[in-house]
């Protein structure tokens, strides 16, 4: 029940970032719900009274906050331009496929479940951009194709966060959220400056922005009580279902409307991303 409500409060935290992202910077949106959800995390640590990390978790949390952040920005980019039930499921099914093939790469043996979840992710990206064109907010035609990118690249980024997180097994979880976000948010101001994108969120968005980082934070916190009372693959398999609550509320809220085609796509971007966490 724990990892359920983390899967739930994760995909309702990037619906709301996805529609912040429609109304302000997808830039102002990313730098204000990281700060918001890095306060809630650092309460948490602080509560949890848990022993300060080493130097060397507290850099390679860094990294993975870093990669986390840059894949925050192309989810939230891609959930405000391309269509929200397309970019959630083939935004996780790519970021649990990295992990699987970085460890058979470093000659890890994979189960029949796993590779078949890479190929119903792969015929997923297929089927899910076979569908009619999009347009941008102001008019201009643009391929969904395009989405696709993003939301690959997202969970591209995702994915490394996952390896590199990997490594912090027995470094105190919450202080190591706590020095990736501390890392994420200046590398996302520096990066916005760089490109000229506007940190200035619109008021009517603050607070959609607000409870998309408080839905991080909570998410992060459900995720780590469900490790305590459960076996990791457990809680892995529960919590990577998150796109489902991001595409059931942009249905319901957005009304959403897909090809049958893309139906299945979503369908086997899902069942992808069960049957690999499952392997």
């Amino acid at each position: 029940m724990l990892a359920l409500a983390a899967a739930a409060i994760y995909g309702t935290g990037d619906f709301l970032g996805g529609v912040s992202s429609k109304r302000s910077s997808v830039w102002a949106v990313v730098v204000v719900s990281q700060s918001i959800g890095g306060a809630g995390m650092l309460a948490a640590a602080l509560l949890s009274r848990e022993q300060f990390p080493s130097l060397q978790a507290v850099g390679t949390a860094a990294l993975g906050g870093i990669a986390g952040g840059a894949g925050v920005v192309l989810l939230y980019r891609g959930l405000a331009l391309g269509r929200m039930s397309i970019v959630a499921p083939v935004t996780g099914a790519v970021a649990v496929v990295l992990p699987v093939l970085m460890g058979i790469v470093r000659g890890e043996h994979a189960a029949a479940a796993a590779w078949l979840g890479v190929a119903l992710t792969a015929c997923a990206v297929v089927l899910v951009s076979a569908g009619p064109g999009e347009h941008l907010p102001d008019g201009v035609p643009c391929a969904q194709r395009s989405r696709l990118i993003e939301a690959v690249g997202a969970g591209v980024a995702f994915g490394l966060l996952y390896v590199i997180f990997a490594r912090l097994a027995t470094a105190p979880v919450l202080w190591a959220t706590v020095a990736a976000r501390s890392a994420s948010v200046p590398f996302l101001v520096l990066v916005a400056l760089a490109a000229r994108g506007s940190l200035r969120p619109a008021r009517a968005s603050l607070t959609t922005i607000a409870w998309a980082g408080i839905c991080d934070a909570a998410a992060n916190v459900f995720y780590l009580l469900a490790l305590r009372h459960t076996l990791l693959a457990f809680a892995a398999v529960i919590t990577s279902l998150y796109p489902a609550s991001t595409v059931l509320l942009a249905r319901v809220v957005l009304r959403e409307r897909l090809v049958r085609v893309q139906w299945v796509g979503v369908a086997l971007a899902l069942a992808g991303i069960v049957l690999i966490a499952a392997g």
